[in-house]
């Protein structure tokens, strides 16, 4: 890892973590060479009538880290998302939710990356692959990705 690495993986957390859909899930993020780990602790204001999360919480969790890991190696332009799979496998109600981004393929046009998530014991509760692309938005052009916190 060299440090132009660290400084562009060290933005990506600022840009998520300072981004407005994220004062409602309150995540953690840590982004490295080809991954993402993204955390939440669960509220019950995410739930559906039958008490468990709703399906779309999971689905940002494994969107966000498998972008996450696509925009770790992409350092001068925003990445968006083309396509996104997801399978929903359990319900979650309580404690934490962890999701784990890697690319798992990439060539000059776009990048493959997959997620899965986790419950609070350590069980698969879904999982997702994408397709990311980069799109002509630099990254200098958006204020949260290059803000410092003092």
């Amino acid at each position: 890892m060299d440090r132009t690495e660290e400084v562009h993986w060290r933005a990506l957390e600022r840009m998520y973590l300072g981004s407005p859909i994220n004062t409602i899930y309150e995540p953690s993020i840590s982004v490295s060479h080809e991954s993402a780990e993204i955390s939440i602790q669960i509220q019950e204001r995410f739930f559906h009538a039958a008490g468990a999360i709703h399906g779309s919480v999971t689905w940002k969790m494994l969107d966000d880290a498998a972008f996450f890991a696509a925009a770790s190696v992409v350092d001068d332009v925003f990445v968006l998302t083309t396509s996104f799979t997801s399978y929903l496998t359990r319900p979650v109600s309580e404690g934490e939710l962890r999701s784990l981004g890697r690319i798992v393929n990439r060539n000059r046009s776009q990048i493959v990356a997959e997620a899965v998530a986790f419950d609070q014991d350590g069980r698969e509760v879904g999982r997702g692959s994408g397709i990311f692309v980069r799109s002509k938005q630099s990254l200098a052009e958006i204020p949260l990705y290059g803000s410092v916190e003092e």
